[in-house]
Formats: C-alpha cells, structure tokens, sequence
C-alpha cells in the first residue's frame, strides 16, 4: 500500500507492462500530462466516467510513473475538483510543473456559481511531491471566465506552464482562443496582463515544450473544412513571448473521439507525444467521447527542427 494522502484516501499502488496503445487498460484516461523528475516519468490524466450517451463525467486525476516506459505503477487518485472550496465538478486537463523543488498543479474546473463566477476556471494546487498530497495554493481560482473575453463559458481551460531559464514562469491555456500571460514568483498570481497567441485552427489543449533553442507550442487545432474532429498542430518561436510561426499538422483526428489532447515530454533522451483515443472497450462500456484512453507515440524531428507526421498505432512505441 501507498500512502499519499490525495483525496483524503489510501491509493493502492499497483505495476503493470506496457503492451502497445493504450496505455491504461482497466479504466478511461484522457488528457495526458507528462512530468519527467530525474528518472522517472510522471504521467497524470483525467478519470473518464461518462456512461451511456453522457458527454463528459471526469471525476478525479490519476497518477501513473515509469522508469522505463515499459513497466508501469498505477498511484491512483491524487486530487478531485473538490479539494478546490470554490469549484464543484470536472476534473478537466492540467499539468505539474515542477519549480523550487514544490509540484505546482495547474487545472480546469467548474467555478462554484454561489461563489461569484459561473463556467470554467483555472485552480491551481502545490505539492512537496510529483504525487502529493496537493493542496489548494491560492483558495480562489487564478483565472475566471470573467477574466477573458471568450467565445463562451468554457474559453478557460487546458493550461499549460513553461519556465524560461531567467525563473520567468508562463501560463498558456485556452478554447477558442488562445492565452498568455506572466506568472507572478509567487505561482498563483499574474505580474502582467492577459493576452492572445493568433494561432490558425486553434481550439484547444495547448502544450509548450522546448527544443535546443526553438520553442515549440503544440496544440488541438480543428478545421471542417478539413475534418469535423480535432487534430494535433504546431508552431514555434525563438521566444516564449513569440512571434509565434504555424509549421502544421503533427497528426490527425483521435480514432473515435472528437477531441484529442497533446502532451510532450523528453525523456531518456527520447521524445514522446501523448494524446488520447476513444477505442478502448471495458466491459459493456465502450470507448468514445468521454471515455477516452491515453496513447503514446515517439516524436522525431527534422534536421531543421521540424516535426515529423505523428502516425497513431496500436504498437505505439513497442515499433522501433
């Protein structure tokens, strides 16, 4: 047994091999956060509980590591939208981000109407451990639906945090639109103003991650023109600041999902993309929109930077 004390309960901890795509097997995942930490790769996703023709039922965050990418712990549940007093469901797409040796937890939620704002919202939690227990960092949300002008009640959502080597932290998130803004020292405050990364197609789910010098922003772009679900885009920039350059597509639509949500990670001197598909069976529950399954594939580049087309397979990354 594991004690980690997220969701006030006992996690068992519990090994399995990784035998091709998906990666979890005897649940629903989505939305994939890689963290590495020395050497070992942390992996936290969304818990999909939707049934019958339910849209979007996600719970709780779950944990996995691996030393290896091949054997895998399962730590269970490390926070639920609740752990946050002024949200009241929805477990949506987050990221660790790992700064002064503490766990900062960035997350969408549902913003507790009878507390002053209505819709989605980004809570931020912290930890002394890739695994907990996290705790609320700031008691309110740091950014409201109020605090953009979005398209609807859902523009904030899917953050992603990046840290420049001068200690400047970044905050990236977005439906709709896509924002930025400055991290305060602190972590759960803004030192400067909101603002908007023009990006073609973008949707949702952005990703930063950088590479030698090139920073790279990977993102859920959809076009119907092109497909009606969701496929996986990119640019880069010298800066995190921008300006941002589309480069194109990385891979196309989920198998049977209309969303699709990317995460990287460099480890062990490999680079992996994570996403989620929908063709995961479990019982008489079959795979589909909210009941999704995390996947993962290599990611090559070219001699100039360039990402390689990501093929979605079955084998994942057992293929050489």
């Amino acid at each position: 047994m594991l004690l980690l004390g997220g969701c006030n309960e006992t996690l068992q901890k519990a090994s399995f091999d990784y035998t091709g795509n998906p990666i979890v097997r005897d649940r629903f995942t989505a939305d994939p956060a890689p963290l590495v930490v020395g050497d070992t790769l942390y992996l936290y996703v969304g818990h999909d509980e939707a049934s019958g023709d339910q849209m979007f039922n996600i719970t709780e965050w779950l944990a996995y590591s691996t030393r290896d990418m091949r054997e895998w712990t399962a730590h269970g549940p490390v926070m639920a939208p609740t752990d946050f007093s002024w949200a009241i469901r929805d477990a949506w797409a987050s990221q660790v981000h790992e700064k002064n040796g503490r766990y900062w937890f960035y997350t969408a939620v549902e913003h507790d109407p009878a507390q002053g704002s209505r819709g989605k919202a980004i809570g931020v939690a912290v930890a002394d451990n890739p695994l907990g227990p996290f705790r609320d960092a700031k008691g309110s949300a740091l950014v409201r639906n109020e605090d953009t002008d979005g398209p609807h009640h859902w523009d904030d959502i899917d953050p992603t945090v990046w840290t420049d080597p001068d200690g400047q932290s970044w905050l990236i998130w977005g439906n709709g639109n896509c924002y930025i803004a400055p991290l305060s020292e602190d972590m759960i405050s803004f030192s400067g103003p909101i603002r908007t990364i023009e990006l073609p197609d973008f949707e949702e789910g952005p990703w930063v991650f950088k590479r030698g010098d090139l920073y790279y922003l990977i993102y859920a772009s959809r076009d119907e023109a092109i497909h009606p679900d969701e496929r996986i885009s990119y640019a880069t920039a010298p800066a995190i600041a921008g300006p941002w350059t589309w480069r194109g597509e990385v891979t196309g639509p989920a198998a049977n999902s209309f969303t699709i949500h990317p995460g990287v990670a460099q480890f062990k001197d490999e680079w992996y993309l994570f996403y989620h598909i929908g063709t995961l069976n479990i019982g008489d529950q079959a795979g589909g929109l909210g009941r999704r399954a995390v996947a993962v594939e290599r990611l090559r580049f070219d001699g100039e930077g360039r990402i390689l087309p990501v093929a979605q397979t079955q084998a994942g990354i057992l293929r050489p």
